[in-house]
């Protein structure tokens, strides 16, 4: 499998250095169902509004939901993207996601390696864009 370290550096010419903390988002929400998840993420990455999306296993998920406690299993996506793309993303995951309400939450990242945070900025430009 390659990785963003054996891909060229997306940002190598660039004069204004390395990323600032806080240009990467990792954004988290749970699917219902692998199938739902793979769907998501596909098209996330294809529409370039993430660099990555990691499916991850299968978890149980206890929350309060219209004045009852339930559980369900549900499939993490762990999803990094650029901060000026997340505006995008976290409108083009309310219309996929088969939820009413789906959990949607992003945080900046403090610190990465920098060669990996370029590489998550390069691959969520638009098509067009450099």
């Amino acid at each position: 499998m390659t990785g963003p370290d054996d891909r060229p550096d997306a940002r190598a010419a660039d004069p204004a250095g390395p990323p600032a903390p806080g240009e990467v988002f990792i954004v988290l929400t749970n699917m219902p169902d692998a199938a739902s998840a793979e769907r998501v993420a596909q098209a996330l990455v294809a529409e370039r509004l993430a660099a990555c999306v990691n499916i991850l296993a299968p978890c149980r998920s206890v929350y309060r939901w219209q004045g009852q406690v339930e559980r369900a299993d549900e499939v993490p996506l762990l999803i990094k993207t650029a901060k000026d793309r997340y505006p995008a993303l976290q409108r083009r995951l309310a219309a996929l996601h088969p939820y009413d309400v789906p959990e949607v939450l992003a945080c900046a990242s403090a610190d990465g390696l920098p060669a990996y945070l370029d590489w998550v900025l390069a691959q969520t430009r638009p098509a067009d864009v450099g």
